[in-house]
Order: C-alpha cells, then structure tokens, then sequence
C-alpha cells in the first residue's frame, strides 16, 4: 500500500430544501456556525472563533434559514444567540450522518486500496 497508508476519504454532506430556488444548504460550514453558537453562545464568537467576519456569518445563517424554510437561530441581541429546536434536531442529524458517512467511506476506501 506504501504512501497510500497515509490517504483518507473526505466526505462532503448538505442538507438542502428539494423546493428552494436557492443553492444555500447547511452544510460543514453552517454546522461549524451552529455548533459554535451552541457552545459559546453566540453568533458572533462562533464567527470570531472561525474567524470569519460577523456580518458574513449573519449572512450565510440567513441566507439557510430562508433557503430551509427553517429558523435555526433565536436571537437575543446583546444576549446573544441560542440554536431553535429544529436547528438543535437539524445539526445533530447532520453531525450523526457525517460522522457515520465518514466512517463508512475509511472503512471501504481501506479495504479497496488492500
């Protein structure tokens, strides 16, 4: 197998709304924002801590809310910002498929490259 010991799959997942025009889907970066935001508790230090400017980040969740037709966001103003109950359900799932996604695609990419 030689270098290709050191190779791994990476698997690419997005949510996306089969009856939106838009192309925002929640994907890895959205999931990064929200698990941010439920860990520190806010939209903005989820942001400075993938340092990313807040507006853009204000941006991008927008853009998926209206895309999902789904709020992922309540936002508190200088209190900051707690995941809804469908975006806690929403990034769990996604993190749990990814996860599972990307198991799986080590698992047969290592027994293909024997």
């Amino acid at each position: 197998m030689g270098k290709a010991k050191t190779l791994i799959p990476v698997i690419r997942m997005a949510v996306t709304n089969k009856n939106s025009e838009s192309n925002s889907q929640f994907g890895r970066g959205v999931a990064s924002l929200c698990l941010g935001v439920r860990q520190l508790g806010s939209l903005n230090a989820a942001a400075k801590e993938m340092k990313m400017a807040y507006s853009k980040a204000w941006r991008i969740i927008k853009e998926t809310e209206a895309a999902l037709d789904m709020q992922l966001l309540n936002r508190d103003g200088a209190h900051g910002s707690t995941l809804t109950d469908e975006g806690n359900k929403l990034l769990d799932a996604y993190l749990e498929i990814d996860e599972r996604l990307q198991k799986f695609a080590e698992e047969e990419f290592a027994k293909l490259m024997k």
